[in-house]
């Protein structure tokens, strides 16, 4: 079991915009008042072609999609929301928050992972019945995998919820660990909307925000499965996460693991944690402040791993 792959997915975005109806709990979303719907959409674009260019440069495999038609799918570049793909042929399909990030759910990304891409797809598990009871879990956004531990990391919230979790853990071989995460916002503790904007695991390393955990309790159960799984935990600031320091995305290069995240990002982390993770990984970065600004997410939303065997000829 591998924590890391070389092979993604990632959508290309048409109809990018601060999307109104995930603005209530992303707290990290903000206006772009001087520049125009058109420019927002092409400077995203721009943003996005650049990080697959790097990816691409480092030796990842990246499988771009664009939007689909009508383009009314504003968040469409986080397809790790609605979807997540395991090394024994399954993939989860999730229930979303945000009425209308549900359009971004589609049939064909596995039609062509597995017709094309000569991926082995042997079961797809839905979990979209959860919208119905007001109740969610969004992909990888939601909860933060450590495969080879099978520990599923989730910091409940509205778009995070306990039931959905279990079932997750359930149905795909892991055991959760959930916990409550804040941030600061005008001087009041509201929930982190996503578990990956506060943490992210690695091979052989973990990077956390232990700080955004205000139970003692909680806090310490975090920390204690971090360490007994012999992972090496790089703490991080709640000033660093609000730069997005916590998206990150451990992924295969041509040359071993990179740890892919934005600029901004790379930019907050200081000299000791970047040597402490350079040892286990290459660190690459990009600039997205287009897209971390109006769509309150970075570079690990914007990726999709895929984990799915390859058909055997």
């Amino acid at each position: 079991m591998n924590q890391s792959t070389s092979t993604v997915f990632m959508i290309r975005p048409h109809s990018f915009r601060k999307n109104e109806e995930t603005a209530s709990n992303n707290h990290y979303q903000r206006d772009l008042p001087q520049a125009s719907p058109q420019d927002i959409i092409l400077r995203a674009q721009q943003e996005f072609n650049g990080l697959v260019a790097q990816l691409e440069k480092a030796g990842v495999e990246v499988i771009v999609f664009d939007e689909t038609e009508p383009h009314e799918t504003p968040d469409a570049l986080f397809p790790n929301n609605w979807i997540s793909t395991h090394a024994d042929g399954s993939i989860g399909l999730y229930p979303m928050f945000a009425p209308n990030r549900r359009a971004e759910r589609r049939e064909d990304v596995a039609l062509v992972l597995e017709h094309q891409h000569g991926f082995d797809v042997r079961e797809i598990i839905d979990f979209t019945e959860f919208e119905s009871h007001n109740k969610f879990l969004e992909g990888t956004g939601s909860i933060v995998l450590d495969r080879v531990n099978r520990k599923a990391y989730a910091a409940l919230s509205e778009r995070t919820d306990a039931r959905a979790l279990a079932h997750f853990c359930n149905q795909m071989n892991f055991e959760p660990v959930a916990f409550n995460a804040f941030q600061t916002v005008e001087s009041q503790r509201l929930p982190i909307y996503h578990t990956n904007v506060m943490m992210s695991i690695g091979t052989g390393y973990a990077v956390v925000c232990l700080d955004c955990i205000d139970s003692d309790l909680e806090r310490q159960r975090v920390q204690e499965t971090i360490i007994e799984d012999r992972l090496k935990l790089i703490e991080l600031t709640e000033d660093q996460v609000n730069q997005f320091a916590g998206n990150m995305i451990e992924l295969k290069g041509a040359n071993g693991p990179i740890l892919v995240m934005s600029e901004s990002a790379y930019q907050s982390l200081n000299p000791a944690q970047i040597e402490e993770l350079q040892r286990y990984t290459t660190l690459l970065h990009a600039p997205l402040p287009t897209i971390e600004t109006c769509g309150g997410g970075s570079a690990r939303c914007m990726i999709a791993e895929i984990h799915l065997p390859k058909q055997i000829a």
